[in-house]
């Protein structure tokens, strides 16, 4: 019976599927949660542990964490990062543009650079530009339209692949909230420098029909100069029940945006007035369109069938004046000919498919009940790239071009097939133990050229990587009270061969045929519960091991010239502890408090993460000079991250009070301190955050929340860029507010 289970999920691949009915138990203190549902009802908590088993997913001995946006006392109009995953211990965030648009996060040593070190999913399935080859989250839906996000450490790379980060999934509202047929959602923003959003939803459940769809608009000057943006998002799911058994979900949600971009500041400007902006014709324009198509199909109490289809169609566009001396270069109108510098126009085209089945079954041996979960994926992603073309003088967006030649039009392609196995062991009813393992194969391949010679396209060798691997990882789980946990896990993971990796310039560089995709090993041991409803924590120490980490050498030829070898230039390490509490203070106090409610958390990380070997080889005096690394610091790697918070509520009014604390970072693995004139390298100090936010409900479905963002209007910034879209220094915002007025009718 069990090994035709197992066969089950490929033989129905092309036919059946699980999003899980959502009529299934929400609370979060089952063993099982539906993998599309509401969750958290009746509390007021944003932070929750993931149950053992989501869907036909297992997270049981993993570091994990599950946020309820609903119950997030923070600005998500703007995705205000720091603020949603305050209770997420050793999360860096770059906050380097007010829109939101962008989410850059990252832990434990790891680049936040779109969120590339993640796994990024919406419900379930991939939304970057490509997760094998260019994988930046340019696509983030808006958070007033999820319902929770599901974070996993680097021990999701077992049932998710890439990336070392681990996994990060967005899990929109699909209308299984609801309890009438028709619904309606509304909230209305305004905030500082011209803040405007408005977000409206309609949605419902009858017996066989759940839905949901949004339209969201977004619009602001921005704290910068020359900091503009405006948003549209259209979404919509419907989930039909064909019975108690089998249910199909659609969902399509098309997203555009355009920004100017300010560019970045050199120290001295910063210093000066963080606010202003020395590029005025920078523009950057996104349209990501996702499709999925789900089916569940519960063939019994104890099997679970899961099915996702989907497809990405993405569109890149930026214009802007990217001079080679970088900021330190004025975009000015040239006297002789009385117009601007022509600008630069980039171009990427995504065009994404995958599918992937999963499979989860209930079974018995031994006098205990088992889990195991198993999976397949097929992957297939296309970039086509334009770069270097010669556009405008203007000063809008445009991104026509005076010249019809690119410096460069590469076209990538990343193809991914995988099969999983998990199989969670209930030793005794205390303890659980959870190995698995994971088959890779990947194949990546760019054509094309990316420099011209005398006008005429230099085409790359043509580079292709196909390969096969294996991972695994064990983790396990005791309980040790009814309510607290201990936990470890050791898993490994990798990061793909990046495209960019595949298309140097063949007359100045060469690529190691032996190049190799990156490694990764993490390892986590923990205790997290919660004591009699009055205090919730997770307290944990990790190890995680970045292995054969690509970088560029410089080496020489028998003919005397230099040229760049990219290969695999090194490792390094990230070890330390990722502390969480949270404290019910009313209830400490009066177990019998109804109306008021007091609240305190806490959450701190450390982190010391450094190169144990990093060879860089370049040329001093005409001849080749090496030096190593070693022991130096993991840039945008902050030692110490503490984030607090206090929450007072009274009947249904809520007020919080948040302060988050993120130590200094290096921008090199030279470890520079000084800042250089160009402001690309040098330290990025320390600094601490305050946030305001009030809120209140009524019953009637009326709501209405009002914030301060850096309420101390403090000036500081998290990240200096090399290149787009500084370069320099990226200034954060100053103070805002904002206020929000709703109305759910339920």
């Amino acid at each position: 019976m069990k090994n035709s289970a197992v066969l089950a999920v490929f033989a129905s691949f092309a036919t059946l599927a699980h999003a899980q009915d959502s009529r299934e138990s929400d609370t979060l203190n089952t063993r099982i949660l539906a993998e599309i549902t509401v969750v958290g009802r009746g509390s007021k908590s944003d932070i929750h542990q993931l149950p053992e088993i989501v869907g036909t997913n297992i997270y049981a001995g993993k570091k994990s964490s599950l946020i309820v946006l609903d119950n997030v006392q923070g600005n998500v109009v703007t995705n205000t990062m720091r603020q949603v995953m305050a209770k997420v211990p050793g999360i860096f965030i770059w906050e380097s543009e007010s829109s939101g648009l962008q989410i850059n996060i990252a832990s434990r040593g790891l680049s936040p650079n779109r969120s590339w070190e993640f796994n990024v999913r919406q419900n379930g399935y991939d939304i970057a530009a490509d997760p094998y080859g260019y994988p930046e989250a340019y696509y983030n839906p808006q958070l007033q339209s999820v319902q929770r996000i599901e974070f996993v450490r680097g021990h999701g790379a077992l049932q998710y692949g890439p990336q070392i980060g681990g996994m990060v999934n967005y899990i929109l509202k699909n209308g299984s909230e609801f309890t009438k047929p028709f619904q309606v959602e509304t909230f209305q923003t305004v905030g500082s420098f011209g803040l405007f959003n408005t977000y409206n939803a309609i949605g419902g459940k009858t017996r066989k029909l759940n839905y949901y769809a949004f339209f969201d608009h977004r619009n602001a000057d921005g704290w910068r100069d020359n900091n503009q943006y405006k948003s549209n998002t259209g979404s919509g799911t419907f989930t039909y029940h064909l019975n108690d058994q089998v249910s199909i979900t659609t969902e399509f949600t098309r997203w555009h945006s355009t920004s100017q971009q300010p560019g970045g500041l050199t120290d001295a400007q910063f210093n000066s007035n963080p606010q202003q902006s020395v590029r005025s014709r920078n523009w950057f324009d996104l349209t990501w369109q996702t499709a999925a198509l789900r089916a569940d199909y519960k063939i019994n109490s104890n099997q679970h069938l899961n099915l996702k289809l989907f497809n990405i169609l993405g569109d890149r566009n930026s214009v802007g004046y990217f001079p080679a001396g970088g900021i330190t270069v004025a975009d000015a109108i040239n006297p002789a000919t009385g117009a601007y510098s022509n600008r630069t126009v980039d171009i990427d085209h995504y065009r994404n498919n995958g599918v992937e089945a999963r499979y989860l079954l209930t079974y018995q041996a031994g006098g205990q009940g088992h889990n195991l979960s198993a999976g397949m994926r097929l992957y297939s992603g296309s970039t086509f790239r334009y770069r270097g073309g010669q556009g405008t003088t203007g000063t809008g967006y445009d991104i026509s071009l005076v010249s019809g030649t690119w410096t460069g039009d590469i076209d990538y392609r990343s193809r991914n097939a995988a099969v999983f196995v998990e199989n969670l062991f209930s030793i005794t009813e205390k303890l659980l133990i959870i190995p698995g393992v994971r088959y890779e194969y990947l194949q990546a391949e760019a054509t094309g050229y990316n420099s011209l010679t005398n006008g005429n396209p230099v085409y790359l060798q043509d580079q292709e990587r196909a390969r096969g691997f294996v991972i695994g990882g064990i983790g396990v789980e005791y309980l040790l009270t009814g309510t607290t946990k201990l936990y470890a896990n050791a898993t490994q993971s990798y990061r793909p061969v990046q495209f960019a990796d595949l298309t140097t310039p063949p007359t100045t560089d060469i690529i190691d045929p032996n190049l190799t995709d990156a490694k990764g090993l993490n390892i986590d041991v923990g205790y997290r519960g919660d004591i009699q409803d009055l205090f919730r924590f997770d307290v944990s120490v990790f190890h995680l091991d970045y292995d054969n980490r690509i970088g560029t050498i410089k080496q020489q030829s028998v003919d005397g010239s230099f040229y760049n070898y990219r290969t695999n230039v090194g490792s390094s390490n990230a070890k330390g502890a990722e502390v969480f509490g949270e404290l019910n203070v009313t209830k400490v106090l009066s177990r019998s408090a109804k109306n008021a409610g007091l609240g305190i958390f806490a959450s701190y990380s450390y982190n010391d993460a450094r190169y144990e070997n990093l060879k860089v080889v370049t040329v001093v005096n005409n001849a080749l000079s090496e030096t190593n690394y070693k022991d130096n610091k993991v840039e945008y790697a902050p030692e110490n991250i503490f984030r607090t918070g206090i929450t007072y509520s009274f009947r249904a009014l809520e007020t919080t009070l948040q302060y988050s604390y993120t130590d200094k970072v290096f921008t090199d693995a030279n470890n520079t301190e000084a800042a250089t004139a160009n402001a690309q390298n040098g330290l990025v100090p320390s600094y601490s955050i305050l946030d305001a936010t009030l809120g209140y409900k009524h019953k009637s479905g009326f709501s209405l929340k009002a914030g301060a963002n850096n309420l101390l209007n403090e000036r500081y910034f998290t990240r200096r860029a090399g290149g787009y879209p500084g370069p320099g220094v990226l200034p954060a915002d100053g103070r805002t507010y904002f206020l929000t007025i709703g109305y759910v009718l339920r």
